[in-house]
């Protein structure tokens, strides 16, 4: 039994798979073992095989985290490493999901990225704007930086709008703009898109969930 709604870019596809490496593996790395900067990437290219049979292609890493119960920290392709969460506030700021009320399917989403990176412009974009702020967001949050996040996250949600459009649910576009319009709230994908929650970034939550009274929102992490 799980927890994790199917089709709603928080992973049940990747704790399926840390589930059936834990029962059914040999030679298993364990949780409690050292794991060491080889171990970890061993473990994800393992998950990465695995999951590719739901997605056509994974990454591996939410089977990782599913299985180390763990945040990681992505240094580089090749560094890998877990990493703690700030403690909660108790500020008016908060980091929440938005249902949407549909199930996304990875595959079809995976197949229109994989498209769009064989356009050079789009590759470009990636490797910088949607890299940068991504990197810069991760950073700002684990280093407690809330005012800079709120920045940066605003500069990545618009990257994704203007970019990711066909990931994100028609009905949602609007409410997507007008957050980066009024600076009341910023929207990100969760997963690959197409549905399921949307990740939000506000500083002030009770403002937001009036803004967003006829949408279904979960509370995650205060600031």
């Amino acid at each position: 039994d799980s927890s994790i709604p199917q089709g709603y870019g928080v992973g049940s596809s990747g704790a399926l798979v840390a589930s059936i490496y834990d029962k059914y593996a040999n030679d298993k790395i364990t949780v409690l073992e050292n794991l060491t900067r080889e171990k970890l990437l061993k473990l994800k290219h393992i998950f990465s095989f695995m999951e590719s049979y739901f997605h056509g292609k994974s990454s591996g890493l939410d089977p990782l985290n599913s299985y180390l119960s763990l945040p990681i920290l992505i240094n580089s392709k090749d560094n890998l490493e877990p990493t703690g969460i700030p403690s909660q506030k108790e500020g008016k700021g908060a980091v929440f999901l938005l249902d949407s009320e549909m199930m996304g399917e990875t595959e079809p989403m995976v197949t229109i990225f994989m498209n769009k990176m064989k356009n050079e412009g789009f590759r470009k974009m990636l490797n910088e704007d949607f890299a940068k702020y991504t990197d810069a967001c991760i950073d700002d949050f684990l280093h407690g930086n809330v005012k800079s996040l709120f920045g940066n996250v605003k500069q990545l949600s618009k990257v994704v709008l203007e970019n990711f459009k066909p990931m994100i649910p028609q009905t949602f576009h609007n409410v997507w703009q007008k957050g980066i319009d009024s600076n009341d709230y910023y929207l990100k994908l969760c997963g690959s898109g197409g549905g399921g929650y949307i990740l939000g970034f506000t500083e002030d939550y009770i403002k937001t969930k009036n803004i967003l009274k006829d949408y279904k929102l979960e509370l995650v992490y205060r600031f």
